[in-house]
């Protein structure tokens, strides 16, 4: 049985401390007045044109005499210059919360993809994969915990704490026709509701998983087996629904006036790699430490593959949504990608380097798939990517051109993926690491090929 070790502890303690320092100076320095936002980005841009702007709505906020001076027109100017500055408080007060909803959502993404890719194993009843179900239940031990900190961010939100999700303000649904014809969905009470359904379901399927997986292994029938495999072909079906309405509800009403009937599964494939590749970096390190003897090479090498393969499965999905969307160049749907790629040009094509074009070349072979080292740095690459990837489907609408990976975002980052490593490795060994009342352990132990 593996051994939480302290060493490893430490290490996630250390992180999370360190992360959550990182957070606290982001919220702490966040600007609480218009004129605070615009001096932080006139020192930011350094007489560039954010700064002119900031510096022109500055004195208009500030020389209230010569505006009562210039009747009626430049009053409508006066009015859109604090409407732009409220707006730009907003956008740097979402950056500590942006940074935080980013990394909560993409550590909890990476369990429910380990739960779904899990799910249809046992579903499927795969001979290959037996000797990687510990590794597996381990990893959704996380989804809980990281489930329940998204909620807490959700219901935060819904108490107006910040402006991540702007058809939750009373203020624009009454100004916006669009919006205001969405509230019969887009309520926080039905919203709230909503997550919560979702992260009940999920946590209830793990939790039976889990406990008919241990039983298994002190039965003298395979009566849990069947059990595990009627509950993980009727949970895939409820996952399919519920992933989709969790990606609309969690992700894409940050912007409500865009839509894509793509973005399920688009986020689906970003959760699913994500997931696959945890597998894969957990399983390579506890062999490093000479645990999990019964796997072998070719469950790397399978791993690998569905990395390689997820990775370019997610690609499609993004080119067909963008490829769609751009070239019928329907206004509303279109400004999506035009204020990707003007104010986010590296993260946005950065990203696809990091998700197709580094796995595509280094997991093409089939015997690099086979080596840990590359394995692990395809895996290192993938997951940052798709961290990105969130990073790109979120920030945009929260913070607009305000965006930085500075301290905040690094600290979310570091503090989640602390919190991630403890309670991984801490599920992990509560349990044998080989579920050895498997009907299928010893078709798994013999796989070669």
């Amino acid at each position: 049985m593996y051994t939480f070790t302290n060493k490893l502890r430490n290490f996630s303690i250390v992180f999370m401390v360190v992360g959550f320092l990182g957070l606290v100076y982001g919220f702490l320095s966040m600007p609480s007045t218009v004129k605070e936002a615009q001096a932080m980005v006139a020192e930011v841009h350094h007489g560039d044109e954010h700064q002119q702007e900031a510096a022109h709505g500055a004195d208009h906020a500030t020389d209230a005499e010569q505006e009562n001076t210039h009747g009626a027109s430049h009053e409508d100017n006066s009015h859109a210059d604090d409407a732009h500055g409220e707006h730009l408080l907003h956008q740097l007060q979402n950056k500590p919360w942006a940074a935080l909803y980013v990394a909560a959502f993409f550590f909890f993404m990476i369990s429910l993809g380990v739960l779904a890719f899990y799910a249809i194993q046992r579903a499927a009843q795969a001979g290959w994969s037996p000797a990687l179900y510990r590794v597996m239940e381990g990893i959704t031990g996380y989804l809980l915990p990281g489930a329940l900190i998204v909620f807490v961010i959700l219901v935060l939100s819904g108490l107006h704490m910040n402006h991540l999700f702007i058809w939750m303000d009373p203020e624009v649904v009454a100004h916006d026709k669009l919006i205001a014809s969405k509230t019969g969905f887009l309520n926080v009470p039905f919203f709230l509701a909503r997550a919560l359904f979702y992260i009940a379901g999920w946590s209830t399927y793990r939790y039976f998983s889990r406990k008919f997986s241990l039983a298994q292994d002190q039965a003298n029938d395979i009566s849990n087996h069947k059990k595990n495999f009627r509950i993980s072909a009727g949970f895939l079906v409820f996952y399919i629904v519920t992933e989709s309405m969790m990606s609309w509800d969690w992700i894409m009403s940050i912007d409500p006036h865009w839509f894509s009937t793509l973005f399920g599964w688009y986020v689906f494939a970003s959760m699913f790699v994500s997931g696959i590749t945890a597998i894969a970096l957990v399983t390579i390190y506890l062999k490093s430490k000479g645990y999990l003897e019964k796997v072998n090479d070719s469950h790397i090498h399978d791993l690998g593959k569905f990395m390689f393969g997820i990775s370019v499965f997610w690609t499609y999905l993004w080119f067909s949504q963008f490829m769609l969307i751009w070239y019928s160049n329907i206004p509303e749907e279109v400004t999506y990608f035009i204020t990707r790629i003007e104010d986010y040009n590296l993260p946005f094509f950065g990203m696809l380097v990091m998700n197709f074009i580094f796995p595509l070349l280094l997991l093409m072979n089939s015997d690099y798939k086979r080596i840990n080292y590359f394995i692990v740095m395809a895996g290192i690459v993938i997951l940052l990517g798709h961290y990105i990837d969130i990073f790109n489907m979120i920030m945009p609408s929260a913070v607009g051109d305000q965006w930085f990976i500075g301290i905040p975002e690094i600290g979310g980052f570091l503090f989640f993926f602390g919190l991630f490593i403890y309670v991984v490795f801490k599920e992990i060994s509560k349990a044998p690491l080989h579920a050895e009342g498997d009907p299928f352990m010893g078709e798994s132990e013999r796989f070669h090929y």
